[in-house]
């Protein structure tokens, strides 16, 4: 009778220790992409969040009731923002473009009037897709936001 092999020269055991390495590893690649990738749209403090959206609303509602309208051209490098309603206003602009899944992507600037009254941004990059559009009075005192679509060489309505 010939002696038995020691463990490590059995295929099963190796087949088993290769799997459960494999398993591991694989886990813990899929665990840095989760850490590397958190979502960004999950708020911590959502209460404060929702308090402040009822502030925006009556801000939202001040620039309805003033008749706020603004004409937004897109050309491949830059934005003008022209007034069509409203009391006249040529103190700066907030501007900011949220991109609604990327949060890199997002961007704000304070634009002022040029001689004409329109609001002119220069861009670095040529945008397009979906963005949330949102004009503010540089008192804070009104707000306009709307969605948007952007393709280049379009107008859209900002009211």
């Amino acid at each position: 009778m010939s002696a038995p092999l020691p463990w490590y020269k059995h295929f099963w055991p190796w087949f088993i220790v290769v799997l459960l390495s494999v398993v591991v590893i694989k886990s813990m690649i899929a665990m840095s992409i989760a850490i590397d990738n958190a979502d960004s749209l999950v708020s911590d403090d959502y209460y404060k969040e929702g308090k402040a959206i009822n502030m925006d609303l009556r801000k939202i509602k001040q620039a309805k009731n003033l008749g706020m309208q603004f004409l937004v051209e897109v050309d491949d490098h830059e934005l003008k923002i022209s007034q069509h309603g409203g009391p006249e206003y040529r103190a700066a602009l907030k501007v900011d473009f949220i991109h609604p899944t990327l949060e890199e992507k997002d961007f704000s600037i304070n634009a002022t009037a040029d001689g004409n009254g329109d609001f002119r941004i220069g861009l670095s990059d040529a945008i397009s897709g979906p963005w949330n559009v949102r004009l503010e009075g540089f008192d804070a005192s009104w707000r306009i936001q709307q969605r948007i679509e952007i393709t280049d060489d379009v107008d859209y309505w900002l009211n």
